[in-house]
């Protein structure tokens, strides 16, 4: 499942300066929340550990919804640690994308909520990055 694979990436990002803060954990809640997914499925998440899994068969929207996601739970603790900056790479890099892409999602990705046309215009944007399959 895409939606779970997501979450736990997100998870592992939150991590990544030594603890969830309760504004990342509310975010990653939210996606679950958003797509049906029951809080009593989501909050164990945040206890367990997760391996490092980007599905291969993501379609370019569903790859550009992991990597936006990731950029805004980064910027969410305004704070982006080069930890963090290096592991969405990463995943970036493992969802099809060229590295660069970082660069536009960091200059355009807000922590707060983004208009519809503002994210297809991001979209639009970073698809120039994703490596042609």
């Amino acid at each position: 499942m895409p939606l779970l694979a997501q979450m736990k990436l997100l998870i592992n990002l939150a991590r990544i300066d030594g603890e969830v803060a309760e504004r990342e954990r509310s975010y990653i809640r939210n996606i679950g929340l958003a797509n049906n997914v029951e809080k009593s499925k989501i909050d164990p998440l945040f206890d367990q550990r997760h391996d490092l899994i980007v599905p291969t068969d993501l379609s370019s929207d569903q790859k550009f919804n992991y990597i936006f996601s990731l950029v805004q739970l980064m910027k969410i603790d305004e704070r982006m640690y080069k930890e963090e900056i290096l592991f969405c790479s990463k995943i970036a890099a493992k969802l099809g994308y060229n590295e660069e892409v970082m660069f536009d999602l960091m200059l355009h990705v807000r922590a707060a909520a983004m208009e519809e046309n503002e994210m297809a215009a991001l979209q639009k944007l970073t698809e120039k990055y994703l490596h042609q399959s």
